[in-house]
C-alpha cells in the first residue's frame, strides 16, 4: 500500500467514525460546522501517527479510534480558530472556504468550541476500550497539549511574534508547542495504552514533539513553494504576515539543512524498535517530502 492509499484509508476510518458518533448527538445548530470543520478534507496526518505507533507498540487498533477522533476534534478547532480574522484571517482551508466565511464569525468559534470539548467526551466515553485510569492519563495529557502550554500557547506566541526578530530557540519553542505538542500526544497516548512505564512515554512523547517540529518545517516550506491547488490555502502568507520562522531567520537552504538533521535524528531513535518501526518510518519520510 501506498502512503497516499494508506492516509486515505485512515482518514475514511476516522470520519466514518466521527460521523457516527455525531449522529448520535442530540441535534443542534452547531452539528453542521462542526462537521464542515472536522470532516472536510484533510490528510488527518496525526492518526496515521498514532495507528503508526500502535503497530510499533503492538496496540490493537480498535483501542486507538476515540484517541484518533478526538486529535482530530482538538486540531479542527484549532484550525477553525485560526482562520478566523482576529487570528490569521484566512478565507480558504482545505479547497474550501473557512468555517467561519461559510457560517460565520461567531458560530465558526462556537463550533470549534464544541469541537474541543467533543475530544474529551469522545475519549472518556465508556464504549471506547479504555480503561478508567488510561481515559484519566490520556484526558491530563490531552489538556496539557491542547492549552496554553501547547496549541494555544504556541498560536499566541505566533501571533505576537510576527514582524519581529526572534532567536532560534524561541521560534523552536514556539512551533513546538503550536505544533509539536499534539504530536506528542499522539504518540504519548498510545504509550499510555500500551502500559509503558512513565520514563518511557516521555522520551516517546519528546520523539512525537520532534516530528510534529518537522511537521511545521515542511509546512512552511510548502507556504513558500507550493502550490494553492494542491495544498487548498492560500500560499506564500508567512512572509506577508511577517511570521517567525527557521525559513525566515536562517534562509532555505539552512532551514532545509535544519529538516533534514532533524528527520536523520527522529529515524535514528526510531531504529530500536526495529521493523514495527517501519509504518511510523514511511510516515516520516512522507512528512518531510511531502508536496501536499
Amino acid at each position: 500500500m501506498t502512503i497516499k492509499s494508506k492516509l486515505k484509508k485512515n482518514a475514511k476510518k476516522i470520519d466514518k467514525f466521527l460521523l457516527k458518533y455525531l449522529k448520535k448527538q442530540k441535534k443542534s445548530l452547531l452539528i453542521a460546522p462542526m462537521k464542515y470543520g472536522v470532516i472536510s478534507g484533510g490528510k488527518k496526518i496525526r492518526s496515521t501517527i498514532i495507528f503508526d505507533t500502535g503497530k510499533m507498540l503492538k496496540v490493537d487498533q480498535k483501542k486507538l479510534l476515540s484517541v484518533c477522533a478526538a486529535v482530530e476534534c482538538i486540531h479542527s478547532y484549532s484550525l477553525i480558530h485560526d482562520d478566523l480574522p482576529c487570528m490569521d484571517n484566512d478565507l480558504t482551508r482545505r479547497g474550501k472556504p473557512s468555517t467561519h466565511k461559510k457560517f460565520g464569525e461567531a458560530t465558526a468559534v462556537l463550533a470549534g468550541n464544541s469541537l474541543l470539548t467533543l475530544a474529551f467526551e469522545i475519549i472518556s466515553n465508556k464504549k471506547n476500550f479504555l480503561s478508567p485510569k488510561q481515559k484519566n492519563e490520556i484526558i491530563n495529557l490531552l489538556s496539557y497539549c491542547s492549552g496554553h502550554t501547547g496549541i494555544a500557547g504556541g498560536q499566541e506566541l505566533d501571533l505576537k511574534f510576527e514582524n519581529k526578530r526572534k532567536k532560534l530557540s524561541q521560534i523552536i519553542d514556539m512551533q513546538k508547542k503550536k505544533t509539536g505538542k499534539l504530536f506528542n500526544f499522539c504518540i504519548q497516548s498510545v504509550a499510555i495504552i500500551a502500559n509503558r512505564n512513565r520514563g518511557e512515554r516521555e522520551l516517546l512523547g519528546k520523539l512525537g514533539e520532534e516530528i510534529g517540529f518537522l511537521f511545521q518545517l515542511a509546512d512552511d516550506f510548502l507556504d513558500l513553494k507550493g502550490s494553492k491547488k494542491l495544498l487548498g490555502k492560500p500560499i506564500k502568507k508567512d512572509n506577508k504576515k511577517g511570521k517567525s520562522t527557521l525559513i525566515n531567520l536562517l534562509g532555505s537552504k539552512k532551514a532545509h539543512k535544519y529538516a533534514e538533521n532533524l528527520k536523520k535524528k527522529i529515524l535514528l531513535k526510531l531504529k530500536k524498535h526495529g521493523k514495527n518501526s517501519s509504518n511510523l518510518i514511511e510516515t516520516i519520510n512522507f512528512i518531510k517530502e511531502r508536496n501536499f
